[in-house]
């Protein structure tokens, strides 16, 4: 484990919420990652008690920095180095329906757009 502080792309690649480092200084880049509240760059130092919210794939997780890593480990040892607060994921029934349509029926007639929107609550 690391001593003081590490980068926070750094931290976010080696606890595995992210696969590359360069994903994760690009999701600092877009602002998906906030360190106490506040969006920060890629090199701001995280520490101990940090609380951090990260925004990857539609799912925003808050978790509390328990443990410094700066290098990548395994998921056993990756969990130990912080708290997960995130809320759980709606059931099943309470999710929103997304309306697909089948690959190479062509552009959605006045008709099917209507339904579309009737579905989607519009």
């Amino acid at each position: 484990m690391a001593q003081g502080s590490v980068r926070i792309d750094a931290w976010l690649w080696a606890t595995r919420f992210v696969k590359t480092r360069s994903a994760a200084t690009a999701a600092c880049r877009a602002g998906h990652v906030q360190v106490g509240g506040d969006r920060v760059k890629a090199a701001h130092p995280v520490k101990v008690g940090d609380e951090v919210r990260v925004r990857l794939g539609g799912v925003e997780r808050t978790v509390t920095v328990t443990g410094l890593l700066a290098k990548r480990v395994g998921a056993a040892v990756a969990v130990t180095c912080y708290d997960d607060h995130t809320p759980p994921p709606p059931p099943r029934e309470e999710r929103v329906v997304i309306a697909l349509r089948d690959p190479g029926t062509g552009r959605p007639t006045k008709r099917d757009r209507r339904e579309l929107d009737r579905l989607r609550g519009r």
